[in-house]
């Protein structure tokens, strides 16, 4: 061996992926009926929202943005509102179109998710609520319905012709 290949230390071209940063942008708490609702029975309804959106910030950077929600009822009154918007910046390098999508819109959420529910989770029991347990989601299953419905609305948008 060389000295010359001893020394290289070239970081060798093709698909590159790297977690850079990992943070919350934003966290909201509601009790609306509290204290009240701490003296009913609590058996609550859970309902959970998920968006996801990227950002291009610069060069091979990108910033993944998940919200989850969630509200939580009793009966026809609201708990508790829980709100995370999780982030995390990641290096994403070599993949064509189709493949930084799903890396975007199902790879880096699926990231994200556990330190969002943990934050949505510590942030529920600091309101004095009972822990908050999300299932784990399916974001290549969410990815592809999300492709599949801009495929039917881009069909449904095409002007019909009669021949």
């Amino acid at each position: 061996m060389t000295t010359a290949a001893a020394n290289d230390t070239t970081i060798p071209e093709g698909p590159q992926f790297a977690l850079q940063r990992v943070y919350v942008r934003d966290l909201s708490f509601e009790a609306p009926k509290s204290p009240e609702i701490f003296r009913k029975d609590w058996k609550p309804g859970i309902s959970l929202d998920i968006n996801t959106r990227q950002n291009h910030l610069d060069n091979h950077f990108y910033e993944v943005i998940l919200t989850l929600s969630v509200t939580a009822q009793t009966g026809d009154e609201v708990a508790f509102i829980a709100e995370v918007q999780q982030a995390g910046i990641f290096l994403i390098k070599g993949l064509d179109e189709d493949n930084l999508s799903h890396t975007l819109g199902a790879f880096c959420p699926s990231i994200l998710f556990p330190y969002a529910r943990e934050t949505l989770d510590s942030l529920v029991i600091r309101g004095t609520f009972p822990a908050l347990m999300l299932a784990p989601v399916n974001f290549d299953a969410l990815y592809a319905q999300e492709l599949e419905n801009k495929q039917q609305q881009a069909e449904s948008a095409a002007p019909h012709t009669l021949n």
